[in-house]
């Protein structure tokens, strides 16, 4: 795994575990990459030393951390076009004035404890990364002693911590397939498994327990010419993204976003975009946020929420000409996005950070808030408060006050705190953080859960 960079090392504990670093190391496939667009001929400058982003899904295929870029200009043709395309395309217009940025200290920070209680706290194997999008359980991969397997599967159970291993090992037979991704809602499990020898990739999902996992169906499959599909759980369904790598032989080929009833084998179509979509699959509990390309002149992505029971667009938002946002989700009613570059010719999305309406449904002509640090995992919400893993730390909003808080870090990871886990709006907020070990204590992941 090639070495991080000193900004970024804290911020990868989670990757730490010999056997997930060997599962990185392993995968020359697959690989997530930001696509070129017309405005690729901007000049771009790093940040200074330390504001670099990495995700999860980096880290585990191995890909270092990347500086932050900040687009600080584009040449006056690229502009033109851009402004050309816009007349034909609704998009989310956003004037300087009606953004309020963290850092301009319009919003006070709480004094004395945060506001959410801890619920609970629980010791999982060094290593474990952690995904919750409801407030029962939690999916978990789980590393190994070994190297066969590398990982395996997990449930938790959020009430006690408790930990079902409900995969002990890939469902594929054949050398060289792992398991690699791993979600969870009330009612199944779908994971994604990949073979480092040959590039292809398999999407399985089942019905679950809590304690165990009922037959495993393969929902899908692939090559090394499509991506590794991200994968979510929504309203008792498996969703998954395919998209075609950007430089194989299916680069024209169109992204999908599919899903299927836990337990069932039949695989619904619910988007076709034309080219690579922007981000992860959302989870929003009851549904699933895309940001598809929109059919039009010029590169437009469209925040897309997609209801998990019908497949059918529920809401829509697109953004400006050439802005690809790195995460985007749906909380209490309105759209989230991030940025980890800043475009200097938009306005109010000018920086980088993660953006949000103050009010629920905003969109052109809202109030908007934007937590101006740079993001390292999507948003959530519990109770009155807009959950944000920052650089540093995992910290809540309340726009109704006009504060904001960070949850307190145990001691020793003060440098890099936990990390934000659950996604969609929760009332058992998820987070997580390595601990190394220290006297007595072993080295173990501690998850820990807040209720408002």
């Amino acid at each position: 795994m090639p070495a991080l960079a000193k900004g970024a090392s804290s911020a990868a504990f989670h990757a730490s575990h010999a056997a997930t670093a060997r599962a990185a190391a392993a995968y020359r496939r697959p690989k997530a990459r930001r696509v070129a667009s017309p405005l690729d001929n901007q000049v771009r400058i790093p940040l200074p030393e330390g504001e670099r982003t990495i995700t999860r899904r980096q880290l585990l295929i191995g890909a270092a951390g990347l500086g932050a870029l900040v687009v600080v200009g584009a040449g006056a043709q690229a502009v033109t076009k851009a402004k050309e395309a816009a007349s034909a395309v609704d998009t989310l217009e956003v004037s300087s004035d009606a953004v309020t940025l963290l850092s301009a200290g319009s919003y006070s920070a709480l004094e004395g404890d945060a506001p959410l209680a801890l619920a609970g706290e629980y010791k999982l194997p060094y290593g474990t990364l952690v995904w919750a999008n409801c407030d029962s359980y939690a999916a978990c991969l789980l590393p190994t002693e070994g190297s066969t397997p590398l990982t395996q599967a997990g449930i938790v159970s959020l009430s006690d911590g408790a930990v079902a291993t409900v995969l002990a090992e890939p469902a594929s037979t054949e050398r060289g397939f792992d398991i690699y991704d791993v979600r969870c809602d009330n009612r199944g499990m779908v994971w994604v498994e990949a073979n480092c020898l040959t590039g292809e990739w398999r999407v399985y999902q089942a019905t679950h327990s809590g304690n165990a996992i009922g037959t495993p169906v393969l929902a899908d499959s692939g090559t090394s010419d499509y991506d590794v599909p991200f994968i979510a759980a929504a309203g008792g369904r498996a969703f998954w993204q395919v998209m075609p790598d950007s430089t194989g032989a299916a680069s024209t080929e169109a992204s999908l976003l599919k899903s299927a009833a836990f337990g069932s084998s039949d695989v619904r179509e619910d988007w076709r975009s034309t080219g690579r979509m922007a981000t992860p699959i959302y989870s929003t509990g009851d549904g699933v946020v895309v940001t598809p390309r929109v059919d039009a002149t010029g590169v437009y992505h469209q925040l897309t929420l997609i209801d998990a029971a019908s497949g059918t667009m529920k809401d829509s938002m697109t953004l400006p000409a050439g802005m690809k946002p790195l995460e985007a989700g749906y909380v209490e009613g309105r759209f989230t996005f991030s940025f980890d570059a800043g475009y200097s010719q938009q306005e109010g999305l000018s920086s980088i950070g993660t953006y949000t309406p103050i009010d629920e449904g905003g969109a052109s002509g809202s109030e908007w808030f934007c937590f101006d640090r740079n993001p390292t995992a999507a948003p959530a919400w519990t109770g009155t408060y807009f959950i944000v893993k920052s650089t540093r730390t995992v910290s809540g909003v309340d726009f109704a006050s006009g504060t904001y808080f960070s949850l307190p870090c145990p001691s020793g990871c003060d440098d890099y705190g936990d990390y934000l886990a659950s996604s969609g709006s929760v009332n058992s907020l998820v987070t997580y953080v390595a601990m190394p070990a220290s006297g007595e204590t072993e080295a173990h992941t501690l998850l820990r859960v807040w209720k408002a």
